[in-house]
């Protein structure tokens, strides 16, 4: 492998690419850390999202490759994850419109006595909150490198929430946030093709992965089929926040559309939030878990027969990776990360955004048809095998140093604010993360829909 090469480089630009070049070398020479990494976040574990599941395994890739690391964060993580001592936690208040989450409040003595000690080589902020703010100021007085990860189209909320007016408002201080660091980090094609759209520079892909340790076929579970006294009716799966943004509402009209057509199964919802009640209320007769994980989740996912997601925001479906390595063919729709991921007549079906109708006749499709949802639910277990997380965040490392090297001390300009006006032309295409480009390492092909 060939590694940057780089003219005056700076101490940490030298520290960094010698690392890398001795890294792997296990003389039992003590070596001073390879990188110094500062991530800064709203979401780590104990939630649940794909914020929280993100971090978690890149902390793992780190912990692995001896890679020293700080996070700040208003929360902490279990006492069993063996990096909750890399957690600096600091006072937050409820988010308004959503307390599951916290928003940090940072404050900068602290704050600046911590980072100064720990000498990161690079910041990472992963929202435009307060807390990853000062990050970013931060980093610019000290003249380190930072970067920045896209989880989430918060403006994409907006019209959920009643701020639909306020969206143009929203995207310009998103693109003002994200171009203030020398790259962002989006998790798939669509969304760094919806971002450079708007404005967005410095863009490159980090997808996420999946662990096929933890969910897997094999946790299919009879008992508890039983429990839930299923019988031969298939158990249609969704898991995630129970949020208005998931579009909730068209699933449970896509599910009132197919029972009054006679059709007989369940519903099985794994998360919390706001929809959560009125959704109780309008099928008593359907199961309801909360948020649950670890094996429970793994054997939920394995003894359903059907992952419906009929969400149109996300940023990349880290759910459906899990309902692929679990064997469950996916109805999604055809609009956000998560069809980036569903290939029709794959792995899965799409339907049209925002279009309950044609969601319950790609369900009914496949109710219809047996034969194709084992044929899927082949693709499905192909399509996880693609997604490595050691690869994904192996390359995501390597691009880090690459980064240091090339920047040396000298931080990017930053932008200032000013109103954007798209431009006519396409945006120039993302920079591809690391060495070679961080997707997939297998790609499968689209092909038609079987014929209802």
């Amino acid at each position: 492998m060939r590694y940057p090469s780089f003219t005056r480089p700076s101490g940490r630009a030298f520290r960094v690419t010698l690392g890398l070049v001795v890294h792997g070398l296990n003389d039992g020479t003590p070596r001073e850390p390879i990188l110094r990494i500062a991530f800064f976040t709203e979401s780590l574990p104990p939630l649940t999202d794909g914020v929280a599941r993100t971090y978690t395994r890149l902390a793992e890739t780190l912990n692995q490759q001896k890679i020293d690391f700080r996070f700040f964060a208003p929360v902490l993580p279990r006492e069993a994850d063996p990096w909750r001592n890399r957690v600096k936690k600091f006072p937050s208040v409820p988010f308004p419109l959503y307390d599951y989450y916290r928003i940090s409040i940072p404050y900068a003595q602290g704050l600046q006595k911590a980072l100064d000690h720990f000498k990161p080589d690079l910041l990472q902020v992963a929202a435009p909150t307060p807390l990853c703010l000062w990050a970013q100021d931060y980093a610019k007085r000290r003249a380190i490198p930072t970067v920045a990860s896209y989880h989430t189209h918060f403006v994409d909320y907006f019209p959920y929430y009643g701020f639909g007016a306020f969206a143009g408002w929203g995207w310009n201080y998103m693109r003002w946030f994200y171009n203030r660091s020398h790259a962002t980090y989006a998790p798939s094609p669509s969304t760094l093709a919806e971002l450079g759209r708007r404005g967005f520079s410095n863009l490159r892909l980090w997808p996420r992965g999946i662990d096929t340790r933890k969910f897997s076929p094999s946790f299919r579970s009879q008992p508890l089929r039983r429990k839930l006294k299923l019988g031969k009716k298939p158990l249609l799966l969704f898991v995630g926040r129970m949020v208005g943004e998931k579009d909730l509402a068209d699933l449970a009209r896509a599910a009132l559309q197919l029972r009054q057509k006679g059709y007989a199964f369940r519903l099985a919802f794994a998360g919390d939030g706001p929809s959560r009640e009125p959704l109780q209320k309008q099928f008593p007769d359907d199961h309801f878990f909360g948020f649950i994980q670890g094996k429970p989740l793994a054997e939920l996912y394995a003894s359903s027969d059907l992952f419906v997601f009929p969400s149109t925001t996300e940023t990349f479906g880290n759910v459906v990776l899990e309902a692929f390595a679990s064997g469950l063919p996916v109805v999604g729709v055809n609009q956000g990360g998560s069809s980036d991921l569903v290939l029709p007549g794959v792995n899965g079906l799409l339907g049209k955004p925002n279009d309950p109708s044609d969601f319950a006749s790609q369900i009914q499709n496949l109710l219809d048809h047996p034969a194709l949802v084992r044929r899927l639910k082949a693709g499905a277990i192909k399509t996880e095998g693609a997604y490595d997380w050691q690869v994904i965040n192996g390359r995501l490392i390597q691009d880090y140093a690459q980064l240091i090297s090339k920047t040396g001390a000298s931080p990017a300009p930053w932008p200032a604010r000013k109103k954007y006006r798209p431009a006519s032309r396409p945006a120039k295409a993302a920079v591809p993360l690391g060495p070679a480009p961080l997707a997939p390492v297998k790609t499968l092909s689209r092909v038609p829909a079987q014929p209802r």
